[in-house]
């Protein structure tokens, strides 16, 4: 026995054809997994703006991604072939959010997975991976902050530190002009009342004051 045969009984023999209804198959559970990500990130996106043209582009992904890597095993030489002409893709879209670059390997990571035929294995990395980002949601809205902007007269600043002390509230930044004082203050959304803002417009020398979600990066 030569290196050839070798060759052609170990190597090619993972390459052997697969029969058109498996293909089917395969795709189909790729475009399941592929809808319970776009749900999962749809009810856990806390983001500044929801995109669903992005949301969908994740069963895209995960289907594309299934498909080369159904073609790469079926025929070692487009394999490397086509490593080579991924390798020359670049992409221009920025992410800007962590989460979305999370959601993009999970969905990129299913294709590969289901491509490769461990479909066992990819529906119990979905089931967990589910799980996980529903806890992590409920865990961030339960600490998820709000910032309070206030434009008021200097001469009731001892009045509106009184109120942010009532809230615990933290002064991240404060503004004075001519024109007058603008507080930008951080509260939790568990101290926070509901009234607080209609309360605090009613202090004689409040110009306006605004209740923002906060996200840390961007206010929404």
């Amino acid at each position: 026995m030569n290196f050839s045969d070798v060759f052609k009984n170990k190597f090619l023999s993972q390459f052997a054809l697969t029969s058109p209804i498996e293909y089917v198959l395969a795709l189909v559970f790729s475009i399941m997994v592929g809808l319970i990500i776009y749900y999962v990130y749809k009810k856990t996106y806390n983001g500044v703006a929801y995109s669903h043209n992005f949301n969908m582009s994740l069963i895209l992904m995960t289907l594309i991604t299934t498909i080369i890597i159904f073609t790469i095993t079926a025929n070692p030489v487009l394999s490397l072939g086509m490593v080579g002409a991924l390798s020359i893709i670049r992409f221009r879209t920025v992410v800007k959010d962590p989460v979305d670059l999370m959601y993009l390997f999970w969905a990129i990571s299913m294709g590969i997975i289901i491509g490769a035929k461990q479909y066992v294995f990819a529906l119990i990395c979905v089931v967990i991976i589910t799980i996980f980002c529903i806890i992590m949601c409920k865990t961030s809205d339960s600490e998820k902050l709000y910032l309070v902007i206030v434009r008021y007269d200097v001469s009731v600043t001892d009045e509106i530190d009184k109120a942010i002390g009532e809230i615990k509230g933290k002064i991240r930044n404060r503004t004075v002009s001519k024109s007058g004082v603008e507080t930008i203050i951080e509260v939790k959304n568990n101290a926070i009342d509901d009234h607080f803002v209609e309360k605090i417009t009613k202090i004689e020398g409040v110009e306006s004051a605004a209740l923002v979600n906060y996200n840390g990066d961007y206010a929404e």
